[in-house]
């Protein structure tokens, strides 16, 4: 059994509560820009007292509701300076957020109400009200609604101005590392979320960690463009992280506005999925490729690679070095100038990233830090950091955090950033945590060094009619290098060979179209000559990854893409595949029709 344990970096205060990390940086660096929100073209900066004063008034405006210590507060918004203050105001006033997604649909909302008891919810604006109202709203057990759109934390403030600044920290003061700080519920690829109880020890423990082991990265007066989802415990982790270090967090307007907001706000460190890299370097090459220079990105971007690989070894070749400076200029400089200018490193999170593009932005001078967690494990069990790191692994253990193999490859972790279990589901907490251990679900290894690799996930474990066992990972993150290619599926469960479904990029394929001299939307080409050679080529590349046994032997190109809206994908844009295989069950009866 494979097993590697990683020191505690830091002494964590036994009595630190989440919000004690912001009074403390109040303290040190009032006047530092803690937070920045965009206002027409430019960003304001909001410092350090600001929020803190802010999170107290909004705390004592909560008290004065009612609310108590260890309620549930429900938080129903997107990624904005508000959420990061209410979120911090109901830790305030000792109470638990209970994040979600602002993509949540009316059902989903009336279920981690009902589930989480909570007794008050935070909307974004006048339309999530209206989505908490249709199911929600009915239990009676919500007794307060705010929109922060329509005056809501305006109105929250008034409401507590007879609360004074002391009576706050009194009740903060109240709690205890075990209280419950949050209750995060798993966006679930199948059946009802469950609400993962993080407590403050949870916070405490692998936010001061992680700080530590990623001390390059966050430090006072770095920054970095906030754009997931802060509903995710990953988006969390940085939430809190930063605050606690002097990190500022910039929050996008959306997805749509990101390129143009890392102009605006020059982060020096990124945090993402995958996807995200993924379209970066997608559409750096399809730009060159639209300009006449697809051959001169195509080289560039292996010798970006080939200098990575090679400075791993200790030693770089002269011809590379030579061909790296010249693409430096020509090339690297400007992509990272489309990340800002100023980003040197990055952490990546979420999904596998892949060998190929963590070697890639290594090589034009942005470090890519990829980890791994679970919800379940407060979003950090294990990460690559300076001076221990090997790209196409996640990293060794997070300090003061244990990583065992079990006997059927599975990842089971240990540490004091375990969760406590799934809220009103002990069934599937005894399940879940076993002797100590939380299981993942996921299929690893550990090499000599402590370095852990993700293969797969155990439920997702494909094993064809011959008993081929296949994990669809390694297939579907190399189909997912190709830029027509958006998302892909791998199927062949006791069927008699592998076969993939796939989606095609839609901003791809409007380049591919007008190259193509191609009319008509992607459900009117999927059977075009020209699109399926393209995609047949993906395919290709990525069957050089795997044995015969395991190389996709058919392939269907779907009408439309995978989208949350649609229910295809979480928020954190991982496919549901029972979603997938349900809707598109008649392109799966075709690939296998007798």
């Amino acid at each position: 059994m494979q097993e590697y344990s990683s020191p505690a970096a830091v002494q964590i205060d036994p009595g630190e509560t989440v919000p004690d990390g912001l009074w403390a940086a109040e303290k040190a660096h009032p006047n530092r820009a803690a937070l920045a929100y965009r206002d027409g073209a430019g960003f304001v900066d909001v410092s350090t007292k600001e929020l803190a004063d802010r999170v107290r008034r909004l705390a004592a405006g909560l008290m004065a509701a009612g609310i108590q210590k260890g309620d549930r507060v429900c938080l129903f918004s997107s990624t904005r300076r508000e959420f990061t203050e209410v979120d911090y105001a109901i830790w305030a006033a000792g109470a638990a957020t209970v994040t979600i997604y602002e993509t949540s649909s009316a059902e989903q909302v009336e279920w981690i109400v009902k589930d989480s008891g909570a007794t008050a919810i935070v909307c974004e604006n006048d339309h999530l009200v209206e989505v908490f109202n249709e199911r929600a709203g009915t239990l009676g057990t919500v007794e307060h609604v705010y929109s922060i759109d329509s005056g809501g934390l305006d109105a929250l403030v008034e409401a507590g101005a007879a609360v004074s600044d002391d009576e706050v920290m009194d009740r903060g003061a109240s709690v205890d590392q075990s209280d419950l700080a949050t209750l995060v519920y798993t966006s679930g690829t199948t059946g009802l979320p469950k609400g993962c109880h993080l407590t403050h020890r949870n916070f405490v423990f692998v936010t001061r960690n992680v700080a530590e082991d990623a001390k390059d990265v966050l430090y006072p007066g770095a920054s970095t463009l906030m754009f997931l989802p802060l509903a995710h415990i990953f988006a969390r982790l940085v939430q809190v992280g930063s605050v606690n270090t002097g990190s500022k967090i910039a929050y996008s307007t959306g997805i749509p506005q990101l390129m143009e907001e890392l102009q605006m706000v020059k982060p020096t460190w990124i945090f993402s999925v995958p996807r995200v890299f993924e379209k970066v370097y997608n559409s750096s090459a399809a730009r060159a490729a639209d300009d006449g220079k697809g051959k001169i990105f195509d080289t560039a971007a292996q010798t970006a690679i080939d200098f990575a690989r090679e400075s791993e070894t200790g030693s770089v070749g002269l011809v590379t070095k030579i061909k790296h400076a010249i693409f430096d200029k020509l090339v690297y400089s400007k992509i990272r100038a489309a990340l800002g200018g100023r980003a040197t490193h990055a952490i990546s999170g979420g999904a596998p990233l892949g060998e190929r593009l963590g070697h890639f932005y290594s090589g034009i001078g942005v470090k890519v830090y990829e980890g791994y967690g679970l919800t379940e494990t407060s979003a950090g069990s294990t990460l690559n950091r300076d001076g221990a790191m090997k790209i196409g692994t996640v990293g060794k253990p997070i300090s003061g955090v244990s990583v065992r193999i079990g006997e059927d490859g599975e990842v089971l972790i240990a540490g004091d950033h375990v969760f406590s279990g799934y809220w009103n589901n002990d069934a599937a907490t005894a399940e879940s945590i076993v002797d100590g251990w939380f299981h993942s679900g996921d299929i690893g290894a550990l090499d000599d060094e402590g370095f852990l690799r993700i293969t797969g996930r155990k439920k997702e474990i494909i094993v064809t009619a011959g008993g081929k066992n296949v994990a669809p990972a390694v297939l579907e993150d190399r189909l997912r290098a190709h830029p027509l290619v958006s998302q892909c599926v791998v199927v062949g469960d006791a069927q008699p060979f592998i076969a993939v479904m796939v989606t095609i990029d839609p901003e791809e394929f409007v380049r591919w179209k007008g190259q193509h001299e191609k009319v008509g939307e992607i459900q009117d080409l999927i059977e075009d000559p020209q699109l399926r050679e393209a995609i047949q080529e993906a395919i290709d590349e990525a069957n050089r990854a795997v044995s015969k046994a395991e190389a996709i032997k058919e392939f269907r190109i779907l009408p439309a893409d995978f989208t949350i809206e649609g229910g295809e994908i979480t928020p954190t844009l991982k496919v549901k595949r029972n979603v997938v295989h349900d809707k598109y069950g008649y392109v799966l009866a075709d690939i296998y029709k007798k």
